[in-house]
């Protein structure tokens, strides 16, 4: 690596809250990120082969005056970075001592959030029900195509709520003390607190204070009480994954698919 290399990702998941604490963050003295949120580096389609060199030449485009100072920590919001395992190998080729900090939301809440992401960018064009249904045939074959229209990156609506998968990856790259896991539902409902630990975790000092803790891209996707029959569904399809997040992570959710502990 020739020059400072960039130190932390909020790596995921998407829907999971990573545009609001993208933007916390950015009001911290002693943090930095590009002002345009998601870089896209790693998973850009045409990086099958490139070197770790390549990867940083592309990388530090976004973050010009950044790198370099020493003076605060520079970091990147990709959620797709978590997804996919052959994108976590691509980051710790580049940097082996990246920290990240992972959002997980209720997988059946982020699903739904997800499609209506899709449908409100013209993207999807069934209803919700069958949009699930379809999903293992839209992503079947396609497990390593990263073009800007790929059914992985538009339709992956249960596939990204395999959290179990996605933080195993992570771990078989980087150790637990550079992984940070926080509740969606307590960024929500105590950023101050959410965004503390992040401080600590990324080494700098708290500085919550001034912060404006206002919602960022807030959804307007309904409640728990629509779709009732899907929910259902999403619940049954959910419950053996996690049961082995629990099994595997120390990550519980109640009866209500919230979760109860382990990573507060």
């Amino acid at each position: 690596m020739n020059h400072p290399a960039v130190q932390f990702l909020i790596g995921g998941v998407q829907k999971g809250g990573t545009s609001a604490l993208a933007s916390y963050l950015q009001s911290h003295p002693d943090i930095r990120l590009p002002a345009v949120k998601e870089a896209h580096v790693f998973d850009d389609p045409r990086a099958g082969d490139w070197s770790a060199e390549r990867f940083e030449a592309e990388y530090h485009q976004h973050f010009a005056g950044m790198l370099g100072t020493h003076t605060a920590m520079v970091g990147d919001a990709t959620p797709i970075y978590c997804f996919l395992p052959a994108l976590i190998r691509r980051i710790a080729l580049y940097n082996p001592a990246m920290r990240w900090i992972i959002l997980l939301r209720d997988p059946i809440e982020r699903a739904i959030s997800h499609y209506y992401m899709e449908r409100n960018r013209g993207q999807e064009s069934l209803p919700l029900g069958l949009a699930l249904l379809a999903e293992r045939w839209r992503l079947r074959g396609r497990e390593g195509d990263l073009s800007a229209d790929s059914p992985l990156r538009r339709h992956s609506y249960c596939a990204r709520g395999r959290y179990t998968r996605q933080l195993d990856a992570l771990h078989a790259y980087f150790p637990a003390d550079q992984i940070l896991v926080i509740r969606s539902m307590d960024l929500l409902a105590q950023p101050a607190h959410s965004v503390n630990r992040v401080c600590t975790f990324l080494g700098v000092s708290a500085h919550t204070g001034g912060m404006r803790f206002e919602p960022v891209f807030p959804g307007h996707y309904g409640d728990r009480a629509q779709h009732p029959w899907v929910r259902w569904i999403l619940r049954h399809r959910f419950r053996s994954e996690l049961s082995l997040l629990h099994s595997r992570h120390g990550i519980s959710f109640n009866d209500n698919f919230e979760f109860t502990s382990s990573v507060a």
